[in-house]
């Protein structure tokens, strides 16, 4: 129950403050920032936020339940009360504002920020975050590390916990970055506060503090995996059984695709998931779906997009058509020599979203036919790809072609 002498708000005013809070506790904090805390009805936060704002909470502390609800259901069914949310440093930097906002309006919520982890780490070291990467690892996949894995550059990231830190080094020394300094920044803002940085090959540290970010100055060994960015990766870094969209072929499909930001993408008989890879690689924002229906590609699949830090790519095992039922509608798709079946195009035209785009590729007779066919339903345009690769002949050297590939390219008109 809500206390007693609880007063309404009035229309429009908003009922949800949401607060950042740091390892300092109120002493961080704005004089606005304190008042939306004693006056809220109820604080919400988790155990450690309530802690460090309790002599200001007046109303009923909430903490998170565990499980967390990320839906915030607990939040949404007080409103029209005054509610107050506590989170880290800025709640709309990978925050819980981030999750409000999207279910709220604008009149409905007011934020009081505080620096994020990001922000301190970066003031600690005299970085400037304009020019470096920050990526949050917090209770999310550790291989999200390495697409940003470049020599030379610098990245900030945000752990779950103690053993983020030497979780990330032992990523680093696998992958061939284990001379790359480390910097583990723990409880910062806190008197507690602690800086220790040691070779990510070296890392021995021990009782780090749960609450920590670790800023990497990435070193490469000659046999770093480091992934280029551009379109068309190397054939040898995906694991593969030979069915593979061939590099040189690659970077032409996805040029084809015209990836925008925010898009999905469906890659139909997704073979070593190359091409729904390169996809997500693009832009942290774009995202595929990968369906192929023979078990051990799909879990190459699996273990590719692991490996380019891609774990987001989702995967349905099963064959198109059908697999295709009940999926998000794609702004663009691709349909290999794999996911040509009957009914196939058909599915995935209808799928698409006006405007979209549609790529499909062929090396075989039959599968050219059904091309030539669906040019001449659907226009769109008609390419034939080849490519020759310098190979040995003996004692000296030849050119040697690829199968020749011909590629449909389809824009769904407009509604």
């Amino acid at each position: 129950m809500a206390p007693e002498s609880s007063t309404p708000l009035l229309n429009g005013q908003p009922w949800l403050s949401i607060v950042g809070i740091g390892e300092d506790g109120l002493a961080g904090l704005g004089e606005l920032a304190r008042q939306a805390i004693t006056e809220a009805d109820f604080v919400f936060g988790g155990k450690r936020h309530l802690e460090l704002a309790g002599t200001a909470i007046r109303g009923a502390s909430r903490p998170w339940p565990q499980p967390f609800d990320s839906a915030m259901q607990a939040v949404l069914v007080l409103k029209g009360r005054k509610v107050c949310v506590l989170a880290s440093g800025d709640p709309f930097f990978f925050g819980v504002g981030v999750t409000l906002a999207r279910q709220l309006s604008k009149q409905d919520y007011r934020v009081f920020p505080a620096p994020s982890a990001f922000s301190l780490a970066a003031s600690r070291l005299g970085w400037a975050l304009q020019e470096i990467e920050t990526v949050s690892l917090h209770g999310r996949a550790l291989d999200l590390i390495r697409p940003l894995l470049h020599p030379g550059r610098k990245v900030i990231a945000l752990t779950s916990d103690a053993d983020g830190p030497a979780q990330l080094a032992k990523l680093l020394t696998e992958t061939g970055f284990g001379s790359s300094r480390l910097t583990v920044l723990e409880a910062l803002g806190a008197t507690r506060e602690k800086t220790r940085s040691t070779p990510a090959r070296d890392f021995s540290l021990s009782q780090v503090d749960p609450l920590n970010v670790v800023a990497l100055e990435v070193q490469a060994e000659i046999t770093a995996r480091v992934l280029p960015l551009g379109f068309g990766l190397p054939d040898d870094l995906f694991e593969h059984d030979g069915q593979i969209t061939k590099r040189e072929i690659r970077a032409v499909t996805l040029s084809a695709l015209a990836p925008r930001r925010g898009e999905l993408l469906w890659d139909i008989g997704a073979g070593s998931g190359s091409i729904g890879i390169e996809w997500m690689l693009a832009h942290p924002s774009m995202w595929a779906i990968a369906i192929e229906h023979h078990p051990e590609r799909a879990a190459r699949i699996r273990r590719n997009a692991q490996n380019f830090g891609v774990p987001a790519l989702q995967l349905i095992e099963g064959k198109a058509p059908d697999a295709l039922t009940g999926l998000p509608k794609p702004d663009a798709i691709f349909i290999g020599g794999g996911g040509s079946g009957d009914g196939v195009l058909e599915a995935a035209l209808a799928a698409l979203k006006p405007g979209g785009r549609l790529v499909a590729n062929a090396v075989t007779l039959e599968m050219e036919q059904i091309l030539l066919n669906a040019h001449s339903q659907w226009g769109g345009s008609l390419t034939r790809l080849s490519v020759d690769r310098a190979e040995p002949v003996g004692r000296m050297t030849g050119w040697r072609p690829a199968m020749p590939v011909t590629q449909w390219i389809m824009r769904k008109p407009e509604d």
